[in-house]
Parts: structure tokens; C-alpha cells; sequence
């Protein structure tokens, strides 16, 4: 059954199906179609040098990269990919090369002449990019900015044609044009617009060996802009690849989660034909990362059917979150929580509290919570240790426990399992929680009416399907569809011994439910040899990629390209060395100025690369200070910091 007309970008929001694009020969490497989800990297070595370009794009192909981008600012460095092309056919390397272009149509021109694809950007193509001066086009003006793009794209469309070179419309959300921004702003629908300009020029040209991608640092935008794309490009029967990334998702940790929520949650919806896992590390680390995630994802594939919900209004193109009650601190307007799993032990660690978060403070010898500290700890049996518990912590137990565990603290709660829930008489549980652990299956009516009646109610929706990233989201649909306003903790049990492996895992499907607007909480846990300082850092991780609950520093970074002139892995793990305490703050620092201003979209704070030597400072989308020494740039950043009332000292 499909769900709604309002969902058109997906087939099916409950059963995996990838969608089918039209195909586009990019070399000897097609995409889409039916050929396998690509994997492709970026080069971030000097384009003009071409020993190491080539040196780069080995490894990078030896590590699984199945396309090869190169950044292309000039005429010059389009000359050059002929060599980088030639002496990679000479070693034996056909991988297709692709040039990343930015303002430049005369390096376009040229580097289709060698390469097997560029990209080029509909913001800075042709058009002015946006100066967030407010300009205003009226409606020839806007008319003729669209000639200006016809009569520069067109020329390029019949080079490419006669070379058999492929295109990419490549959109950034932080380099749309002064145009665009002045009709659309900075939405959804003025990257789509953006994007579909190109489009359809392209179309009218009878070109099909057309990419797209939209991308974004923001994993809820960029995830709701690619399905809107989608939607509207079936209305105009365009069905060209989509190549998915999320950019400047930086380094580690952060960059592997926050990809794997944004990236994944279109893979999940069966959209992307070939991805980039931009990090802020060496190229070749990429493409493993993404193989990983990509395979994740086509496990799904003929999974047994999920039974979908009935009809429901929800748009997930739109920005939605699901209205709930609001049970003491889950649901409503309450921030989501998040618990730890510790059912699986069977006695606490005396240090487990900094296991989930928690810090001994050395003046009161009593817990304090941290930033990444859960909510609540999930038991299946009862220690009477709990009364050394912190004194934030909730407990949940097994309502067989609870009386037991209840005599020791009134912030023990019960949870039922859904039989005993719908069966039994709880009146006797006199917690303000009623946790109830069950899963799709047991949505009955009359489980439904139950649920309706009781305002402690909150659901811990568990599942072990094949595709349990779809059958959670028919869970909270089936919700809706009985208009029940009960919140709902998702609940996750893996089996890893790999941190990377999790991090992917996890954040590809819980991340794309909070995305979609679902869930009140999150209850993660693992078998395995990963420690449970990792599992609860990544419990939040994916909160915080998701946008739902920031509890550390966001740092937004790109992963380099041969315009960046500084160092930027050894700068970033200096900035986050001394501003990983702000937790309240969004720094980006970023290799250049062509989409690094643009990129950084809402940080608070930016570094960015000005030229050799060179750094400029932001605040926000302000340029605070321009082309200042680099070697000043980081004290001269928490000047200005301090300057705006911002600064914290570190505990």
C-alpha cells in the first residue's frame, strides 16, 4: 500500500526498494539504473602537482573509491587533469575522474575535454553567489539570469556530448545564488529549484549522462531537500542518478555518525545511487567507511513485508515532529532522553555512573552529571546499590523488582512487558513512569485503548527485523494513525566488536528516525567488545547529528581539497582541543573561502582558510576579521568569542 501521495519520494516507506534511476555512463563505470551504488572520493593534493594527485588517486582506488574527484578552480589545474588522467592509464588505473568545478565555466569547458565527469555547482556556475545583502530581482531580471545560465550550460552540455563526458548538478546549501535565495531563501525548496534549473536544461538538450546531489552539513535539511528533489523530479519524469553526501561532517567520531544519520537515512528510503563519506582525515579512509554503510543498507534488501499503517498526512519532506504528552521529562517539549541499556549485566561496576556519563565531584564526593550523561539506566534485575546511584539517574526495572527496588528510591520506575501491560492491573505501580517494552506486533486496538488510557505510559519500541530501521517508523506510524499521543524511546540492541561498525549501524537507522520527527528517546546497547563509554557516546552522537539534543561542541569541517593552503587536519584537532568545552557553540573551520562561509550555514563561530598563511574569522555568516596570520588565528578566535559573551572557562 502506498502511504500517501505527499511521500512520492520513495516507493514504500516501510518496505526497502531502491528506487530506479536512468542510467549514466560516467568511463567504463555506469551509475544507476541497475549497477551497484558507487563509491567515490576526493583528492585534497594540489591539482597542479600531478606526482601527488596520481600517488593519491591510487590509493584512494586501491582502498575502493570507484570515482575520483579532483578540485578544478582555474584553467590551469583543468590542463593538468590531462596528466593526472594519462599517467593513471599509463599505471593501469581506468577509475573515472571527475573535476570539481566552482565560478569557473572556461575550466568546465576544458576539463571535459579529459576527464570522465564534472561537477558543477548551479550556485556559482553562472549566477552571483548569495551576499545576504537582501537583493531583490524582479521578475525579467530573474528571466535573465536564466538566459545567462542557457547560454553558458548549453555550450557545455555539447563538449560534453562530443567528449562523452557526464555532468554532475552538484547543489550546496551554502552556495546558492543571489537569485535563487532572493525568490526562495535559504530552504528546501530553493536548492530543489536551484537544481532542477540545470535539469531541465539538460533534458531539453536531450543529455542524459546527468548526476545530481544536494548537500548539506545540516543532516535534517540535506535529508528533507533530496526527498523534495525526488518528489518533484517524478512530477517532471526526470529520473537521473543521485549521488548522496553529507559536507563538512568532519573528523572521527562526529564524522562517521553524522554522516551515517544523513547519508543512511536516504539510503534507507532506497535513494542514492553512489555516496562520498566526507571526513577531515586522509582521502583513502573514505571509501571503506562508505562500503560499510552502503552494504548495511542492501541487507535489507528482501526482507520479510512490513504491514504498512494506514493512510496518514505526514509529509517527510516537511519538518515534522510528532506531537506527544508529556510523561515527567519524555515527550512534549522535553528534550530526548536517553537511556542506558544495562539489562544484559548482572551486577554494576562501582565506576559504572562514568561508564553513562557521570563525574565523582572531588569536593562533595557525590555524582555530578556531564554532558553526555543518560537519563535513565535500564535493569533487568535489582542491586540494592542503586541507593549510591547519582541522584539524576532514573531506574528502570522489571515490574516483577520494582516493589524491592522502589523501597530504596522513588526514582525506580517499572516496565511491563506488553502482555502484562494489556492483562494486568497496575494500579499498585504508583511511579510517575510506566515504561512498557514492546514491539510493531503488539499495536492491537485493544492494546491501542489501553495505552490511550494511561497518561504514565511510555513505550520502549524494541525490534530485531531484518529492517528494523522501517519496521520503528510503522511503529510510530501506527501511532499516529490511532491518534495515540503515548512518547516512545527507540530501543536498539546490537552485536558489534568493531566502534565504526556500531557508529555506521546505529546512526543510519536511529538517526534517520529522529530526522523523520518520531522519537522521544533513544535506548541503545551492544554485545561486544566495545566499552560502554563508547556505546553511550554514541547514543548521543547520533542525537546530536540528528539536531534533536546537542550535548558537546559541533564541530563542522571539511574534508580538504588542493584549494586548502593550510594543514586542516592538524588544525582542527587544535580547535577542538580548545573549544571542546563550548558545548553550547557550533564552530566550523573550513580550507577555503568558496563554499567554507556558505558551508558553515548556522555555526556560531568560523575558521577559514584566506591563502597561504592566511586565516579569516566569522561570526556566523559575519566576517569579523580577514586575513590574519594563521599562526594568531586560534587565540584571535577565542578573543572574539569572549568579545560576545560566549566563552566558558573549562571545568
Amino acid at each position: 500500500m502506498t502511504i500517501s501521495k505527499l511521500n512520492t519520494f520513495c516507493k514504500d516507506l516501510f518496505n526497502y526498494s531502491r528506487r530506479l534511476s536512468s542510467e549514466t555512463q560516467i568511463g567504463k563505470t555506469p551509475l544507476g539504473a541497475e549497477q551497484p551504488i558507487r563509491i567515490q572520493s576526493m583528492t585534497n593534493t594540489d591539482t597542479n602537482d600531478v606526482k601527488a594527485s596520481v600517488e593519491q588517486a591510487i590509493r584512494m582506488i586501491e582502498s575502493g573509491a570507484e570515482y575520483v574527484r579532483l578540485t578544478t578552480q582555474g584553467k590551469k589545474e583543468a590542463e593538468n587533469l590531462k596528466f593526472i588522467k594519462a599517467e593513471l592509464m599509463e599505471r593501469g588505473y581506468e577509475t573515472p575522474l571527475v573535476a570539481d568545478i566552482h565560478f569557473n565555466p572556461e575550466a568546465a569547458t576544458i576539463a571535459a575535454q579529459y576527464v570522465d565527469k564534472i561537477r558543477v555547482n548551479p550556485g556559482n556556475f553562472v549566477d552571483k553567489k548569495a551576499d545576504l545583502k537582501g537583493s531583490e530581482y524582479s521578475e525579467e531580471m530573474y528571466q535573465e539570469g536564466l538566459k545567462k545560465i542557457r547560454k553558458k550550460f548549453i555550450p557545455l552540455i555539447d563538449i560534453c556530448k562530443e567528449n562523452k563526458t557526464a555532468i554532475r548538478i552538484g547543489t550546496n546549501h551554502g552556495s546558492l545564488s543571489d537569485r535563487i535565495m532572493s525568490r526562495y531563501g535559504d530552504t528546501p525548496r530553493g536548492m530543489v529549484e536551484a537544481t532542477l534549473e540545470f535539469l531541465r536544461i539538460c533534458k531539453e538538450e536531450r543529455f542524459n549522462d546527468v548526476a545530481i546531489s544536494i548537500k548539506s552539513s545540516n543532516t535534517v535539511m540535506m535529508v528533507k531537500t533530496v526527498r523534495l528533489l525526488v518528489s518533484e523530479m517524478n512530477k517532471e519524469e526526470l529520473y537521473y542518478p543521485l549521488h548522496l553526501g553529507v559536507t563538512e561532517a568532519g573528523e572521527g567520531e562526529d564524522g562517521r555518525i553524522k554522516s551515517a544519520v544523513g547519508t543512511g537515512a536516504l539510503l534507507n528510503d532506497g535513494l542514492g545511487d553512489t555516496i562520498r563519506i566526507s571526513l577531515t582525515e586522509d582521502p583513502e579512509i573514505e571509501s571503506p567507511v562508505g562500503r560499510k554503510m552502503v552494504d548495511y543498507v542492501l541487507e535489507k534488501e528482501g526482507h520479510y513485508p512490513i504491514a504498512s499503517p494506514s493512510y496518514s498526512q505526514i509529509n517527510l519532506c516537511d519538518f515534522y515532529k510528532r506531537s506527544t504528552q508529556e510523561v515527567v521529562n519524555i515527550g512534549g517539549r522535553k528534550p530526548v532522553v536517553v537511556i542506558a541499556d544495562f539489562s544484559l549485566e548482572r551486577h554494576f561496576s562501582s565506576d559504572f555512573p562514568e561508564q553513562i556519563g557521570y563525574k565523582m565531584s572531588a569536593e562533595s564526593l557525590e555524582w555530578e552529571k556531564g554532558d553526555l550523561a543518560a537519563d535513565f539506566i535500564y535493569t533487568n534485575g535489582f542491586d540494592p546499590s542503586i541507593r549510591d546511584f547519582p541522584k539524576e539517574l532514573g531506574l528502570i526495572v522489571d515490574s516483577v523488582c520494582w516493589e524491592d527496588a522502589f523501597q530504596y528510591s522513588d526514582r525506580v520506575h517499572p516496565l511491563f512487558s506488553a502482555e502484562v501491560f494489556l492483562h494486568d492491573d497496575l494500579s499498585s505501580f504508583t511511579s510517575d513512569i510506566h515504561f512498557v517494552s514492546c514491539s510493531y506486533s503488539d499495536l492491537t486496538e485493544e492494546f491501542m485503548n489501553k495505552l490511550q488510557a494511561n497518561p504514565k505510559a511510555v513505550l520502549l519500541c524494541q525490534s530485531r527485523h531484518q529492517n528494523a530501521f522501517a519496521e520503528q517508523r510503522a511503529f510510530v506510524f501506527k501511532l499516529i494513525q490511532f491518534n495515540c499521543k503515548t512518547p516512545v524511546v527507540f530501543h536498539r540492541l546490537f552485536n558489534e566488536n568493531d566502534l565504526e561498525d556500531l557508529q555506521l549501524k546505529s546512526a543510519c537507522d536511529l538517526g534517520a528516525l529522529f530526522i523523520d520527527g518520531l522519537g522521544n528517546g533513544i535506548c541503545l546497547n551492544n554485545i561486544g567488545n566495545i566499552s560502554r563509554v563508547e556505546v553511550n557516546a554514541a547514543a548521543f552522537g547520533i542525537l546530536q547529528a540528528a539536531r534533536v539534543r546537542t550535548s558537546k561542541t559541533e564541530f563542522i569541517s571539511c574534508p580538504g581539497c588542493g584549494r586548502t593552503l593550510f594543514k586542516l587536519q592538524d588544525v582542527v584537532s587544535e580547535v577542538k582541543q580548545k573549544f571542546a568545552h563550548l558545548s553550547h557553540l557550533k564552530i566550523g573551520v573550513m580550507g577555503c573561502i568558496v563554499n567554507g562561509p556558505g558551508e558553515m550555514g548556522d555555526v556560531d563561530y568560523g575558521y577559514v582558510g584566506a591563502g597561504a598563511g592566511r586565516v579569516s574569522l566569522y561570526k556566523s555568516q559575519e566576517l569579523v576579521k580577514k586575513n590574519i596570520l594563521s599562526e594568531d588565528a586560534i587565540e584571535e578566535l577565542i578573543q572574539i568569542i569572549k568579545e560576545n559573551g560566549d566563552w566558558k572557562d573549562a571545568k
